[in-house]
């Protein structure tokens, strides 16, 4: 894949179409309903992960700051967790208002495959049309996103459109 940040995949509402998600307030929702007009974010993750836990603070506030602008922004956790009490209680006691997928669904190999996630935590910022549009968002957010995060969020936006 090389420095290209931007890269081309299938439609992201196919993609993800029929793939049930779990909201913050453990309602369920179609993701391809749920993210339809949003930029999102792929966030792959694990309890066990020591990097993953120093990372999720960041990535929480950045997102809270996006959302408190009025950003259509949304997350979509990505747990490599191996069992569900560990993904669901990484989620709740950590991460963000966002949505994940929930333990084993098949659909979390898939995006580990097709989006060729080789460590945790990782972070894609993706278009609604499955185009990669940030391919390291996790050092974006890192370097740029803790103290700067709507104006970063407007950089990924710029190239949205």
């Amino acid at each position: 894949m090389g420095q290209n940040r931007y890269l081309q995949y299938p439609i992201m509402s196919e993609f993800l179409a029929g793939v049930e998600l779990v909201l913050a307030d453990e309602s369920k929702v179609d993701a391809g309903a749920h993210l339809k007009d949003k930029l999102v974010a792929l966030y792959f993750s694990a309890s066990w992960c020591p990097p993953c836990r120093a990372f999720t603070p960041k990535l929480k506030r950045f997102y809270e700051e996006v959302k408190e602008a009025g950003k259509d922004f949304e997350v979509i956790f990505v747990s490599r967790d191996r069992e569900d009490e560990a993904l669901v209680e990484y989620y709740k006691e950590h991460m963000g208002a966002w949505a994940y997928i929930p333990f084993g669904n098949e659909k979390i190999q898939e995006l580990l495959k097709h989006f060729e996630v080789k460590t945790i935590p990782s972070l894609k910022v993706i278009k609604p049309d499955g185009t990669i549009l940030v391919q390291d968002a996790r050092t974006e957010v890192q370097e740029k996103g803790v103290e700067n995060a709507v104006e970063l969020y407007e950089e990924w936006e710029a190239f949205y459109f």
